[in-house]
């Protein structure tokens, strides 16, 4: 443990498998396992739980997971750091105490506090904070709907301080999922606070290994370069002094760790190549990336800049209500069926101006002459918002379902009528470092927390310049006329995509540099939306990451209002880069012969 700290991964999210935790502690060598159990949307199902059961208001799943490894871990010297508070970390201490005891065990629990701040958002509001939404600028008094959650980010320094005090398992409420990671490097390595550089590679290690096996082959777009799907690995991080790391997993599990798989996470629910968090600015297009060997990459140079001096709070507003249903057309007039369901469907309610927000979406996969009845289908998706819980829940469904003998030939519904569910909505807003009050609980003692000072910029901290032969390719296809030939486009590139409140991100990369060179060229924003009309009236950014090969797009408003309160079937935008790759393209013949396998 002298030379690096091996820290592991056991839960990308609420609701990952259970018996991670486990098979990471017995696989094989780790000095610190770290879990991510929030979500934005994860926060506000912890506060429906935290009404039904005040002692709650935490992930569950972990104290499961405990049960089975808190003495190994003890055994072993493995330190456990996880968010799993949620809304109530020293709740879940207090009950991790309690299965300790059952077991026989006596581990020091540290709980980290002081994200929570609803209880003082009308005084903060009071004393000049606006949390002006990042999208829209509207402050929040200005809000329709009452905040039922509002968690401040946390960096990691709380961790530091708990694991410093000796504490065996930390666990806290919204801890920035990086934060994990660099947290107990910051302890292991005895990093001062404008270690930018070190803190940057640490936040990058945390951002690659926090959604789990995302960065070990799921969800990875090239499926056919996973050896096995089965009991894939989750991923590890061996962390060295100066910031740099290898990601790797357990041997003797499924699974894949490349350069393509570890992009494909370093890609995931960004925005700009500096990735902001509580305790550094990490330069993700700084980053240096080689494969060191099978299922081992290892990522260096990676430069820092001092953080902001605000930290990012999700607040969550309870609005309204939302529902969704669809109806089943079949065959014949497809436009025509669609039209009069809807028609009647508002004729019946008096109007779409009965309700606050009303979405429509014929989706079409219906077949000429059709081999089987399922083919002959098309759905009209109909969806409404309304602060009126009972207008956009019972009576929705009921006068759809008056429409069952009184419309269109064929009429049925996918499932059952539904009365719809609470529209939650994503309140993405800033708050200034010095009112958050970050606090380690841990031994009847309560440990103060300062907020990081800012320092001065790295010089060093400069993007990533391509090498000429980059740049002379690019200008050679930009200026040259050449053979082309059609293409998916995802048979060259690779995608991932996510979520970001009520915005999404779409990073698309390239295995090597002459495609990346067509990539760059090729896919601006005018062409994406040429390519994904449906995205047309969004607006874009987009940002180049010459190192590692790729573009990122963010796109906003796509999502409406986060999660729990968007219209959109895929409220995620999980499915948004395997649309992009589903499209076909002109690509010049050469660059179908280069494949260097830069990314494998």
């Amino acid at each position: 443990m002298n030379d690096k700290l091996i820290i592991a991964n056991c839960s990308g999210f609420l609701g990952d498998r259970l018996s991670a935790a486990k098979q990471m502690v017995t696989g094989g060598k780790i000095h610190v396992l770290t879990g991510d159990y929030l979500a934005e949307l994860t926060m506000a199902l912890l506060f429906r739980m935290k009404m039904k059961s005040p002692e709650k208001g935490y992930a569950t799943p972990f104290l499961k997971q405990m049960e089975e490894v808190m003495g190994e871990c003890l055994d072993k010297g493995i330190k456990i750091v996880a968010n799993a508070g949620g809304l109530n970390p020293q709740g879940l201490a207090n009950e991790l105490k309690k299965i300790s005891q059952t077991l026989g065990l006596a581990p020091v629990v540290a709980a980290i506090t002081g994200d929570d701040l609803l209880p003082e958002l009308s005084d903060f509001q009071k004393k000049g904070e606006a949390f002006t939404h990042l999208d829209t600028g509207t402050a929040l008094k200005d809000a329709q709907g009452n905040p039922i959650t509002a968690n401040a980010y946390l960096g990691g320094w709380g961790i530091t301080r708990a694991l410093t005090l000796g504490a065996d398992i930390v666990v806290g409420g919204r801890i920035a999922d990086a934060a994990l990671v660099s947290g107990p490097c910051a302890w292991k390595f005895n990093w001062k606070e404008n270690d930018w550089d070190k803190l940057a590679g640490a936040y990058a290690a945390g951002h690659i290994i926090e959604c789990g096996t995302q960065a070990t082959g799921g969800n990875y777009s090239f499926i056919d370069e996973v050896p096995s799907y089965k009991n894939m690995g989750f991923p590890i991080a061996e962390m060295h002094q100066d910031g740099s790391f290898v990601i790797t997993k357990h041997p003797g599990t499924g699974g894949l760790v490349s350069k393509g798989t570890v992009t494909a996470q370093l890609m995931y629910e960004i925005r700009t190549p500096g990735y902001l968090t509580p305790d550094v600015t990490a330069r993700f297009d700084t980053i240096e990336m080689t494969q060191e060997g099978k299922d081992r990459v290892k990522i260096s140079h990676i430069k820092g800049e001092p953080p902001t001096n605000q930290t990012k709070v999700c607040i969550n507003t309870l609005w309204g209500h939302r529902n969704t249903m669809t109806v089943v057309l079949t065959g014949l007039d497809i436009e025509k069926k669609a039209k009069l369901v809807e028609e009647n469907l508002f004729d019946l309610m008096g109007g779409k101006d009965q309700f606050a927000q009303v979405e429509t979406q014929l989706i079409r996969w219906d077949q000429q002459n059709p081999d089987t009845n399922d083919l002959a289908f098309a759905h009209l998706r109909i969806s409404v918002m309304d602060p009126d819980s009972g207008k956009a829940g019972k009576l929705f469904s009921s006068k759809l379902v008056e429409l069952a003998l009184a419309s269109i030939p064929g009429f049925t519904l996918t499932g059952p009528p539904s009365h719809g569910t609470p529209a939650i909505r994503h309140w993405p807003a800033l708050i200034n470092n010095k009112l958050i009050r970050q606090q380690v609980h841990l031994k009847d003692q309560i440990f103060d927390i300062k907020p990081t000072t800012l320092g001065t910029k790295s010089d060093a901290a400069k993007p990533y310049v391509p090498k000429q032969a980059l740049q002379n390719q690019i200008e050679s296809l930009l200026n040259k006329a050449v053979p082309t030939q059609e293409i998916h486009f995802g048979r060259l590139f690779a995608t991932r995509s996510g979520d970001k409140g009520g915005n999404a991100n779409l990073g698309v990369w390239a295995k090597d540099t002459q495609k990346f060179s067509f990539l760059s060229r090729f896919l601006t924003i005018d062409r994406l939306k040429l390519l994904l009309p449906d995205l047309c009236i969004y607006e874009i950014e987009r940002y180049e990451l010459p190192n590692l090969l790729a573009l990122n797009f963010y796109i906003k408003g796509l999502l409406g209002h986060g999660v729990a309160a968007s219209m959109r079937s895929d409220p995620q935008a999980k499915t948004l880069g395997e649309y992009l790759r589903a499209k076909t393209i002109k690509v010049p013949v050469s660059i179908l012969k280069s494949d260097t396998g830069s990314n494998k």
